[in-house]
C-alpha cells in the first residue's frame, strides 16, 4: 500500500457521509494516509513486533466481567450473601442505569441457565423490583429513587430536551448565514443516558438532522457547589464514580440504540526493562522510585518536551517525519541509555523528538486508549449527536486506569499547544488529529490490507474522536455532578447505618470530644451560619468563617495566606486548597470559586481543611 495509490483510491470511492464525521469527510484524508504509510515504512524494518491478540469473550463472560467492574460481583456466586453494598449501591442509581444493570444480569442469569453452572444465579426480581406496567416502567423503573442533585422531574427533563432540540434546529437552519460557532452549556446535574431518553422522543419526532458542520465551544454551566476534576476526589470515592461510570457509559449506549463493547486482550509476556514496548504502568513504577509523586511516565515527558524545545512555530512539526536511520539508532541509544542518565537528548532533533514519540506511543503493548476500551472510543463516532459524543468520551476517560489518563491528558494538552500556534506552525486542528489518530488508534494491531470504503470511514471516525479529544479536552477531566451527587448518596446511606448501629458506643465518647473543643476553642463556631476552617500549616491552626451568600473557598484561602507570619509567607495560594473531608463524601478538593454557604448546606457534617492540592 503506497501513498499514491491510496489518494488514487480515494478518488473512486464515494464517501458514505451518514455517518456524521463533524466536517472531516469534507477535507482530503491526506494527512491521515501520509502518516499511515510513515507508520508502514517504520515497521517495515521491526521484524520482532508483537501483535496484540483480542480474545473475544465466551458467551455470559462480558456480562459477568461488566457486573465486576461495575462493582456488583458480590449480587453472584459464593460472596453473594453479603451483598449489602452493593444494595446501597443499586439504591442510588437513575432510571435508565437501572435497566443496564438488569439488562446484564439478565443475559448473565440466562447464559448461566443454559450451562448449567453450579453458580448461585440471582433472581432479577430479588434485586429490582418489576414494573407492573410500561406506564409505571417509565415513572419510576425498579422503584429506585432518584438522586438527590442527579435527577429531575419528568417535565424539567421534557423542557430540558426540548431546549436542545429547538438550539439544534436553530443552527440547522442557519447554516449557511455568517454566525458564530454557538456556546453551549453541558447538564451535568442530569444522567446523560436520561436526557438522551428524553430527548431521543423529541429527535424521532421532529426528524431534524444536526448540523455536522459547526462544532459548537461546549462550556460547564456555573455550579455554586463546585465543579469536580479527576484528582478532586479521594480514591474509595473515585472508586465508587468509576463504576457509576460504566454504568451510566452503558445505559447512555442502551438508550441510543449502539452497541457497547468492551475488549478483553489475550495475556501477553510485556517487557519490565527499556522504555519501548514497556507498559506504561511498569514505567511509572519505575520512574516513582527514583521520584515520588510523578504521573506521567518521564519518557513521555522528556520526548514532549524535546519537542517543544525546538519550538512549536516550526512548520509542519508533528507532520514531518525525521530520518528513519537516525530515529531507528536514537531509538537503541534510548533503550540502552534513558534509564543509566547517560542519553544525551541534545542530539535529538525536534522532527525525530516527534516521531520517536508517535513510535512510543504505537509500541505501547497496552494501548493509551487501552485494549478493553479501544473499540469503545471508536464507536462514539456511532452516537448520533455531537453532545452524546461529548458525554461518552467524557465517561471513558473517567474509566481509564489512571496512568493512562494521566498520560492522555498530557499528550492533548502538547497537542492543544501545537494548535495555538497553527498561523506559524500551519498545523490546524484538523490536520493534528488526522495525524494523531493511526497512532493513538494502534493502526498496527490491525492494518487495512484493503482500501475499501471500511477502511475510509474508519479513518475518518478515528480522525473524528481524536479532533473531538483535543478540542474538548477540558471538559473531559469534569466528573459530572449527577454521579458526585450519587456518591453522597452512597456514602450517607452507608454512614446513616453504621452510625445507628455504633451510636451507644459513641455517644459518650463523642460528648466528651465535643465539650473539650468548645473549652479549647475561643471562637463561636458552634452558632448557625459559621463553619470551622483547619489549617495545620499555618501559624492560627483554625478559624471559625461566617458564611455569607458570596463567600467562596477562594476567599477563605486568601484570609489564612494574607495572615503576616513566617509559616504563610512561603506559602502561594496556587500550592494550597481548601477541602470538603467527611460527611458525605470522602475527601474533595474545592475549586476557589466555590460558594460554600452552598456546599455546607449540602453537606452539612463535613470538616473543612486547608491543605496542598495534588500535584499535577
Amino acid at each position: 500500500m503506497n501513498h499514491g495509490s491510496m489518494n488514487s483510491a480515494l478518488d473512486k470511492i464515494t464517501f458514505n457521509r451518514s455517518g456524521s464525521q463533524d466536517s472531516l469527510d469534507e477535507l482530503s484524508l491526506d494527512d491521515y494516509w501520509t502518516e499511515v504509510e510513515n507508520i508502514k515504512k517504520s515497521s517495515d524494518d521491526n521484524q520482532e513486533k508483537q501483535h496484540v491478540v483480542v480474545k473475544e469473550p465466551d458467551e455470559g463472560e462480558l456480562e459477568e466481567e461488566w457486573l465486576k467492574e461495575a462493582g456488583l460481583s458480590n449480587l453472584f456466586g459464593e460472596s453473594s450473601a453479603d451483598s449489602q453494598d452493593s444494595m446501597v449501591f443499586l439504591s442510588t442509581l437513575t432510571k435508565t442505569q437501572s435497566a443496564a444493570v438488569q439488562k446484564r444480569i439478565d443475559t448473565f442469569t440466562q447464559t448461566l441457565r443454559k450451562k448449567n453452572k453450579p453458580h448461585q444465579i440471582p433472581d432479577v426480581r430479588d434485586v429490582f423490583k418489576q414494573p407492573t406496567s410500561s406506564k409505571d416502567k417509565v415513572e419510576d423503573l425498579n422503584g429506585f429513587q432518584s438522586t438527590e442533585k442527579g435527577e429531575a422531574t419528568s417535565e424539567e427533563l421534557h423542557e430540558k430536551s426540548e431546549g436542545l432540540v429547538n438550539e439544534n434546529a436553530e443552527g440547522a437552519e442557519n447554516k449557511d448565514k455568517d454566525i458564530p460557532v454557538p456556546e453551549t452549556d453541558i447538564n451535568l446535574e442530569i444522567s446523560f443516558a436520561e436526557q438522551a431518553s428524553n430527548l431521543r422522543e423529541f429527535l424521532t419526532n421532529s426528524n431534524e438532522k444536526e448540523d455536522d458542520t459547526l462544532l459548537p465551544n461546549y462550556r460547564l454551566a456555573q455550579d455554586k457547589t463546585g465543579i469536580t476534576k479527576i484528582g478532586d476526589l479521594a480514591p474509595q470515592d473515585m472508586k465508587k464514580v468509576t463504576s457509576l461510570a460504566l454504568i451510566e457509559l452503558s445505559a447512555l449506549y442502551d438508550v441510543l440504540g449502539t452497541e457497547l463493547k468492551l475488549q478483553r486482550p489475550a495475556k501477553i509476556k510485556v517487557k519490565e526493562t527499556g522504555v519501548f514496548q514497556v507498559p506504561l504502568s511498569i514505567l511509572l513504577e519505575l520512574d516513582q522510585r527514583k521520584y515520588p509523586g510523578t504521573k506521567v511516565p518521564l519518557i513521555f515527558q522528556n520526548l514532549i518536551e524535546q519537542v517543544e524545545k525546538g519550538g512549536l512555530e516550526t512548520e509542519g512539526v508533528l507532520r514531518i517525519p525525521g530520518v528513519a536511520a537516525r530515529i531507528k539508532s536514537l531509538c537503541m541509544e534510548l533503550e540502552a541509555k534513558f534509564y543509566e542518565g547517560t542519553f544525551n537528548w541534545d542530539s535529538v532533533k525536534q522532527h525525530d523528538a516527534a516521531s520517536i514519540l508517535k513510535f512510543f506511543i504505537r509500541e505501547l503493548p497496552i494501548p493509551l486508549l487501552t485494549m478493553k476500551y479501544m473499540k469503545a472510543f471508536h464507536s462514539v463516532q456511532y452516537l448520533p449527536s455531537k453532545k452524546h459524543r461529548l458525554q461518552a468520551l467524557n465517561l471513558l476517560v473517567i474509566l481509564l486506569p489512571d496512568v493512562h489518563r494521566d498520560a492522555l491528558k498530557a499528550l492533548l494538552e502538547f497537542l492543544q499547544r501545537i494548535v495555538d500556534h497553527r498561523e506559524q506552525n500551519k498545523m490546524t486542528l484538523k490536520n493534528i488529529a488526522m495525524i494523531m489518530a493511526p497512532n493513538l488508534f494502534s493502526f498496527h494491531t490491525s492494518p487495512f490490507k484493503v482500501l475499501d470504503q471500511d477502511a475510509l470511514t474508519s479513518a475518518a471516525r478515528t480522525a473524528s474522536v481524536m479532533l473531538f479529544m483535543i478540542k474538548y479536552q477540558k471538559l473531559l477531566w469534569t466528573i459530572p455532578k449527577f454521579l458526585v451527587a450519587q456518591v453522597r448518596q452512597q456514602n450517607q446511606k452507608k454512614s446513616s447505618k453504621e452510625r445507628a448501629m455504633k451510636k451507644l458506643l459513641k455517644r459518650m465518647a463523642y460528648d466528651r470530644e465535643k465539650s473539650e473543643k468548645t473549652e479549647k476553642s475561643p471562637d463561636n463556631d458552634s452558632s448557625p451560619g459559621f463553619i470551622r476552617v483547619q489549617a495545620p500549616q499555618f501559624s492560627k491552626v483554625s478559624m471559625a468563617v461566617q458564611l455569607t451568600e458570596d463567600l467562596k473557598a477562594g476567599d477563605i484561602l486568601a484570609r489564612f495566606l494574607n495572615q503576616e507570619s513566617d509559616t504563610s509567607k512561603n506559602l502561594r495560594k496556587e500550592e494550597v486548597s481548601l477541602y470538603e473531608i467527611g460527611g458525605n463524601i470522602g475527601e474533595r478538593c474545592l475549586e476557589d470559586t466555590t460558594y460554600m454557604k452552598d456546599l455546607s448546606l449540602l453537606n452539612p457534617n463535613a470538616e473543612w481543611v486547608i491543605k496542598p492540592k495534588p500535584k499535577e
